[in-house]
Parts: C-alpha cells; structure tokens; sequence
C-alpha cells in the first residue's frame, strides 16, 4: 500500500516538473516570437521617462546642452522608458527629438534591427516630409538588412502618398516588388487607392497588379476626378 502511494506521488511530481518546463518553454518561445517585438506592444511613459521626455524637449534648442543631457541620462533610461519616450515623441510628430532618439536606440546593446521601428520612424518622417530624414532611415534599414512584409510595404507606402510623397513612395513600391515574399493583392488595392491623385504612377501600379493577379477588377473612378491631371489614361472601368 505505502509503495503504491509512494508511485503515484512520484508520477504526480514528474507531471507538475512536465508541465512547468513546458510552460518556460512556451514563454521563451513566445518571447521570440516576431509578433511580441517591443515596438508593437502598448507604450506607456513611466514617471522617469515622463522627466526626460520634458526635459528632452525644453533643451531641443540648445544642441550642445541637449546632446550633453542625452549622454548622461537618456542612455541611462530602461529599454521600456526608452521605446515610450520615442513612440510619443512621434505621435507628436517631433522630428528633431525623434531622430535623436532613434540614433540613441540603435546604439543600445539590446538593440536588435526590427521591421515594426523603422516602419513608425519612416511613418513619422512621411507625416512631416522630411526627405532628407527619409532618405537616411532608409538607408540605415537597407544596411541592417530589415525585412518589410508585404502588408507594410503597402502601409508604408499610403502614408508616403497621403503626405505627398509620390517619389518617395515609387521607391518603396519598387522594394516591394523586389522583395522575396510572394505578392499579395490587397496591399496593392491600398496603394491604388492612395494613388488615385497620381495617374500615371497608378496606371503603372495597376498594370502590375493585373499581370500578377490576371482576373481580378480594379475599380477606376470615373475619368472627371482626373481632370486636374490632364495626362490621365485611366479607362471608366476594367
């Protein structure tokens, strides 16, 4: 009898081990995993960052002060703090304070080339139009090897649209058609959308799109939303 109790407690010990490693095993895959990137999670400023951030942004027009505070404290701010600070001095379009920042992430040892940062900095730069800043995170990107998918390159590429950045945006369009993941049609329907004030870049878009895609309707506004645009070959409809 006391060897039977004995046994069963002991396989009772092995299944709570069991489960317990699996447990660990699953969360340090989860925390792996691409969709758990720190910049796609909630950002909410703490107490310190919420210091920094104000300080950061009373001393933007002293350079030499700012570049000294940014040595001694914000190189010192937790990741979390750090990755906050950033994301709201973007929703505030500050682009000056946002391109400090991003050079100070990207000299952080945790720091770990990520699709999700350069697409809000790249976002950020578009709202404002800053091309010379476009150009640079973009380059940054290409030398780090960042990996786009489909579904942001054409997220991307709206935002460059609908702040004016037609040229800008071919750029990325033709990324996008470079990269190694198969096409995808509704990226391609969001960027004919954000086309419509550029005929001619769109009558290109959606002869790509039909050749991938052969089959599928496009919808074309009818040709007086073109008239301002008087080199427009767009048909009534496919």
């Amino acid at each position: 009898m006391l060897r039977t109790i004995l046994l069963r407690a002991s396989l009772s010990n092995l299944k709570t081990i069991s489960g317990s490693l699996h447990e660990i095993s699953s969360s340090a895959s989860s925390s792996s995993s691409p969709s758990l990137s720190i910049w796609r999670r909630k950002k909410e400023i703490g107490k310190e960052g919420l210091i920094i951030a104000k300080e950061l942004k009373r001393l933007q027009s002293s350079p030499v002060r700012l570049d000294r505070f940014i040595k001694s404290h914000v190189s010192r701010l937790l990741k979390s703090d750090l990755v906050s600070v950033l994301a709201e001095f973007q929703r505030q379009d500050l682009v000056f304070l946002s391109m400090k920042l991003y050079g100070v992430v990207r000299k952080e040892i945790w720091y770990r080339p990520d699709m999700f940062f350069y697409r809000d900095m790249l976002m950020m730069l578009a709202r404002n139009k800053k091309v010379d800043e476009i150009k640079q995170v973009w380059a940054d990107l290409k030398k780090e090897g960042v990996h786009f998918d489909q579904h942001t390159f054409g997220d991307i590429m709206r935002v460059f649209l609908d702040s004016g950045l037609p040229t800008e945006a071919m750029v990325v369009y033709n990324e996008m058609r470079r990269a190694p993941d198969p096409p995808l049609s509704l990226p391609f329907r969001v960027i004919l959308k954000g086309l419509l004030p550029y005929p001619e870049l769109r009558e290109k878009v959606k002869d790509d799109f039909l050749e991938l895609f052969p089959g599928m309707i496009i919808y074309d506004p009818p040709e007086d939303l073109f008239e301002d645009y008087p080199s427009s070959t767009e048909s009534e409809c496919n």
